[in-house]
């Protein structure tokens, strides 16, 4: 099955591409092609970017600065991202706007649900910064949130590895990839860790499928996008 609209979820480590922290271009250059092949394939995307790069909001709280201000500092973090990912991305002649989920006029659209239906509708790629605009919820839980709003028929959550295993393999030898994965498992197993538990549980109540997969392969997206079994789908 082909899908029609998606939303790809990008962490803010895997923006920073080889270096330890900020924006790798060359990366997002690379990226930039990748979804240029998706979208002329016919299908509309959306992103939706971390910002740990940057800054994490829950891990910087503390020592005199609120939880709730952390978690605006790291919406920042993924407003940078987003800005130069839409830089990026139009400079390889791939239409984008940035549309933001907290008030930022000056330097990216308001995330409005026609507004962005009409990007979308015009062969734009829509990049959504600041996560859901409200403390205390992952840019995850923002992606799906995001995805079932613009009627999404999948949330492609990018990952270091090629799919979700049952323990992690960077350090178990015999650790074993699943293939397809039921909502439930992926809640309540605890050795589960690709994405945020409420993100997971949001998922799962709206039945929206999720894939996990590696990104940074080439050709990964498009195959996704035309229905081929790439990752691990959750659902």
């Amino acid at each position: 099955m082909q899908y029609k609209r998606v939303l790809l979820k990008l962490s803010g480590e895997q923006l920073a591409g080889e270096f330890d922290a900020g924006i790798d271009p060359k990366l997002a250059g690379w990226l930039a092609e990748e979804i240029k092949t998706v979208i002329k394939g016919g299908c509309q995307v959306i992103i939706m970017v971390g910002g740990g790069n940057f800054v994490r909001g829950a891990q910087i709280a503390g020592h005199g600065i609120k939880r709730v201000t952390g978690d605006h500092m790291g919406m920042l973090g993924t407003m940078i991202n987003a800005l130069a990912l839409t830089d990026i991305f139009e400079d390889h002649g791939v239409p984008t706007r940035c549309l933001s989920s907290i008030f930022a006029e000056q330097v990216a659209e308001p995330f409005v649900h026609r507004l962005a239906n009409k990007h979308l509708e015009k062969g734009r790629v829509v990049i959504v910064a600041g996560g859901t605009g409200r403390p205390y919820v992952t840019t995850d839980t923002a992606a799906v949130n995001i995805a079932l709003e613009l009627d999404c028929d999948v949330v492609l959550k990018a990952t270091k590895v090629d799919g979700v295993y049952d323990k992690d393999p960077a350090k178990h030898a015999d650790a074993t990839k699943f293939e397809s994965l039921h909502f439930q498992q992926a809640v309540e197993d605890g050795a589960i860790k690709v994405m945020d538990k409420a993100a997971m549980g949001l998922a799962m109540e709206q039945n929206m499928p999720i894939v996990v997969f590696d990104a940074m392969q080439p050709g990964n997206i498009l195959k996704l996008t035309s229905g081929k079994n790439v990752g691990t789908r959750i659902s």
